[in-house]
């Protein structure tokens, strides 16, 4: 599991009590003054839980969570504040925080909130591999073994298959076969949720 945080705050003294207290219970911190200096180089960084200050100048926290989603950055974040409010909190639930905490932020609450997010980033990597897998499956197989797989997914039989793409049912099984030794299953419920996964775009 990740145990990497990333702290964007404009106010050096939280950040410093921050950072000391992260890194007491083992978490490898790194910490910004300003949201434009960490979204320049985010896209570099190790995936981890992101602890954004809702009030900065120039860009505030709510708007960094949105350019970090347009540069397909989602990792898990919780927003602090000591301005906090309804209308803010909303806003940044809605654009994928898991927590919001109000300043002075109390340290139990942060390092369980972070424990949250990057038990949530482990299920979006592992989400991530599955799709991953799914598409170099489907990838390895034939045009026609995809044709197969896809009416598979779609809940055919084997004759109906073979009737759809005329083909004797013979043949068809040739090619469920196939698949299956790829895949490593015969599983229509398995081989259905690779094909479901491999649509997905990431």
């Amino acid at each position: 599991m990740s145990n990497h945080v990333y702290l964007v705050d404009d106010d050096e003294a939280v950040r410093d009590a921050l950072t000391l207290l992260l890194e007491t219970v083992g978490l490898n911190v790194r910490s910004f003054a300003s949201p434009e200096t960490f979204l320049n180089q985010a896209a570099g960084f190790t995936p981890g839980c992101l602890i954004l200050d809702i009030r900065m100048p120039a860009i505030s926290g709510l708007k960094l969570q949105e350019k970090l989603t347009d540069q397909g950055i989602t990792w898990p974040t919780v927003v602090i504040s000591g301005h906090g409010d309804i209308e803010a909190c909303r806003r940044a639930f809605r654009n994928g925080a898991i927590d919001f905490l109000s300043k002075p932020v109390d340290e139990h609450d942060l390092i369980d909130a972070i424990q949250k997010g990057h038990a949530e980033l482990e299920r979006q990597q592992q989400v991530l591999a599955e799709r991953a897998e799914a598409v170099a499956l489907v990838n390895g197989l034939s045009a026609r073994e995809q044709e197969v797989l896809g009416m598979i997914a779609k809940g055919l039989t084997t004759k109906q298959i073979a009737d759809a793409l005329g083909l004797s049912p013979r043949t068809v099984e040739s090619h469920r076969a196939a698949i299956a030794a790829k895949a490593g299953t015969s599983s229509a419920a398995e081989l259905t949720r690779y094909w479901l996964d491999a649509q997905v775009d990431p």
